[in-house]
């Protein structure tokens, strides 16, 4: 990692003389682009704390760098592969370290590989499986017990993939499926508790998923900030009624 990239980082990294007075705190995962970003992005402009986390360190610098401008005091980056157990408790440790508490749990973060199962080597398989399904799972571990003390909420953004199958999609259908039964358990183990979790299951999203280019023939798609808006709606139920699973389609889906 360069000195450049370094330097940003740690602008966006340190400790806010804000950070303990604020109300409400969130960490977003897979925050560097796309759903992550539009998700910290709305919470921010709600006066909230957020703590963006990214593995790609550059992108990640970036992305904080221009939110901190827009949000002085308010910004956390946080790089860290989402596989990794240890390094999303420390990212939680930090949290409440150098933001107060923990209030919003969202676990974006998420990879697609597609083709045919024949096809699918079984590296693809794990790196997929272990993002999006395991790397949720060690988001609960880290998080859970921070959120325990806030009475807080856990958001986690699955995928229509996760109720609807086809084909080319084993890898991904296998780990959006797993990650809605997850967090409707999830759901179930933690509600009496005072935490409330909930999962997002968007269709076809103009974000550039799997490397492609958003361009205006993706306007009929659900944007970014539609999932953000469902994530802030979901937060500020109160704190009685529990929309625990949300399915989300554009209103006019391409046809052909």
């Amino acid at each position: 990692m360069s000195e450049c990239i370094r330097a940003v980082l740690a602008s966006v990294m340190a400790p806010s003389s804000q950070g303990n007075g604020l109300a409400e705190v969130a960490l977003v995962t897979g925050a560097s682009r796309g759903i992550g970003l539009s998700i910290a992005e709305a919470l921010l402009r709600e006066g909230m704390a957020v703590a963006v986390n990214g593995r790609d360190e550059a992108r990640l610098a970036q992305t904080a760098a221009r939110l901190e401008r827009d949000h002085p005091g308010r910004v956390l980056a946080l790089p860290f592969d989402v596989r990794d157990l240890a390094a999303q408790r420390e990212a939680v440790a930090r949290v409440e370290r150098e933001l107060g508490r923990l209030d919003l749990f969202v676990a974006n973060a998420g990879i697609g590989v597609f083709g045919p199962v024949d096809q699918l080597e079984p590296e693809q398989w794990s790196r997929v499986i272990d993002t999006n399904l395991t790397g949720v799972f060690y988001g609960f571990k880290a998080a859970v017990p921070a959120l325990l003390r806030t009475r807080g909420m856990i958001v986690t953004i699955a995928s229509l993939a996760g109720v609807n199958f086809f084909a080319g999609g084993a890898a991904y259908n296998a780990s959006k499926f797993g990650l809605v039964g997850f967090t409707q358990a999830a759901m179930l183990d933690l509600r009496e508790r005072g935490v409330r979790v909930s999962t997002i299951l968007p269709g076809s999203v103009a974000t550039g998923f799997g490397g492609a280019e958003v361009t205006e023939a993706d306007a009929w798609k659900i944007q970014p900030e539609d999932i953000a808006a469902t994530v802030l709606y979901l937060y500020r139920m109160p704190h009685r009624t529990l929309p625990s699973k949300v399915e989300i389609r554009p209103t006019q889906p391409r046809r052909g």
